[in-house]
């Protein structure tokens, strides 16, 4: 009795992502009814929406860190998560999109049809469902590639972590990365929309200085299409969730037993920037980690076209 409290943590920190999704999403429904002839508060609460989103990517990560501290792993851990990663990172970000496109159509002139805006935000969160059920249902040897019995099998296979050599990786862009490149996109726009946004205790930040030496006519047209392309980009990434595309496993590639001083000197670097110019850290992050998965495919058939032919 006295071990199961502490089991709760971990499933607390999971609650916690989907109350900061819930949160987004109500903050989403809040930008639209309250914006009005406004644009700045529909502006505002959208971007408290995307940090929300983030927050909840936070609580995603630690929730699993939390479990293996209080060995509080169990089933129903994993199945809270997967749900919970459902609403943050599925349908809150597909939703997201829909209120940005139906507000700034009318702004715009680029208006679309709700029909099809609503189709693919349908696409991008059944994707995402569907690629936390695929893992959650595959046998593990399906996962890795090869067989294992049940005492060898850890409890990162059945996330759909592989292991590549010493690497993890995942088949099929993770849905928390998904989100991270559609919310990030939101984001950066919204700061380019309204440039105070980029702002902390009322100081500026460096890319708010940035944007303060260009004119906005000039980004205008580009900034008008943004939310268009962003809708026709949620049916690729949903189809990057269920494809087998590989993608790294970010933390288990910085915990390689190489030259960890040099890696704790880049990640101080990264923080860096981070601190400089938040929303295009994230922003660009997200896109090098979305097209990493087929650099990496593609550096795979490279190394086999050249890889010697076997002896008859």
């Amino acid at each position: 009795m006295a071990g199961r409290p502490i089991s709760l943590l971990p499933n607390l920190v999971t609650l916690a992502n989907a109350f900061f999704g819930l949160l987004a999403l109500s903050k989403a429904i809040d930008a639209l009814i309250l914006s009005g002839d406004d644009p700045t508060v529909f502006y505002q609460k959208m971007d408290r929406a995307c940090f929300y989103v983030f927050v909840g990517m936070i609580c995603d990560g630690l929730d699993g860190l939390v479990a293996r501290l209080t060995r509080g792993e169990s089933a129903f851990g994993a199945q809270l998560d997967s749900f919970s990663d459902a609403l943050t990172f599925g349908v809150v970000p597909a939703l997201l999109v829909k209120v940005l496109v139906e507000h700034e159509g009318g702004l715009t002139g680029h208006a679309g049809n709700p029909r099809l805006h609503f189709l693919a935000s349908a696409s991008f969160a059944l994707m995402a469902i569907l690629r936390l059920v695929r893992f959650n249902l595959e046998p593990d040897e399906e996962k890795t590639g090869e067989e294992k019995t049940g005492e060898e099998k850890t409890g990162e296979e059945k996330t759909g972590e592989v292991k590549t050599g010493e690497v993890k990786t995942f088949r099929g862009l993770p849905s928390p990365a998904a989100a991270g490149m559609v919310v990030s996109t939101i984001w950066l726009y919204l700061v380019m929309r309204q440039p105070s946004l980029e702002k902390e205790e009322g100081t500026s930040t460096f890319f708010h200085r940035a944007l303060s030496f260009m004119e906005a006519p000039y980004w205008e047209p580009v900034l008008d299409w943004v939310p268009v392309l962003l809708a026709c980009a949620l049916p690729i990434l949903g189809f990057l969730m269920v494809s087998n595309v590989r993608y790294v496993h970010t933390i288990s590639y910085l915990m390689l037993p190489r030259s960890q001083f040099f890696t704790l000197v880049g990640i101080v670097f990264l923080l860096i920037l981070f601190y400089m110019a938040p929303v295009l850290f994230l922003f660009l992050f997200a896109v090098g980690f979305t097209l990493s998965g087929f650099v990496l495919q593609g550096l795979a058939r490279l190394r086999l076209i050249r890889a010697p032919s076997p002896r008859a």
